[in-house]
């Protein structure tokens, strides 16, 4: 809805190497890429909430290259982000000195400092299925 009611203008999207995180970023993107062309919006990068899937730093890192974008951050799975949760804190608020801490810390300078937006150019079904096959995320299909 804001996309196309024009009150988005720098598009982050938080995603995982999971296949329906990527799906659901990839249909982002669409609709991205069809409201760009009558108005300012753009895609700023893509931020990876790790769920730790195997190799999914370079899967992301493939992914948001065939979108046209940046990885903004990579934030690691971390149990002090529960933790923090549960005390009704952000993990900052809980632990400002732990690595998590600054990872959100990083996050937030480079998306402050980002002046990379771009319109994305998503991809067909096949191409993204593609991709997950490369980075070990499917198997390869053998009947063809």
């Amino acid at each position: 809805m804001p996309i196309r009611e024009g009150k988005a203008k720098e598009i982050y999207i938080v995603a995982s190497g999971e296949m329906m995180a990527l799906y659901a970023a990839n249909n982002i993107c669409k609709g991205i890429a069809k409201y760009a062309e009558r108005g300012e919006v753009r895609l700023g990068g893509i931020i990876c909430n790790s769920r730790n899937v195997d190799n999914e730093l370079d899967l992301l890192r493939a992914f948001t290259k065939e979108l046209n974008t940046q990885l903004i951050q990579y934030v690691p799975r971390n149990n002090i982000v529960q933790q923090a949760e549960i005390r009704k804190k952000t993990v900052i608020d809980f632990e400002p000195n732990c690595s998590q801490a600054n990872v959100y810390r990083e996050l937030a300078k480079n998306i402050d400092e980002n002046e990379l937006f771009t319109i994305p150019t998503p991809m067909t079904q096949d191409r993204l299925e593609q991709i997950l096959i490369d980075y070990g995320m499917m198997e390869k299909d053998y009947s063809i």
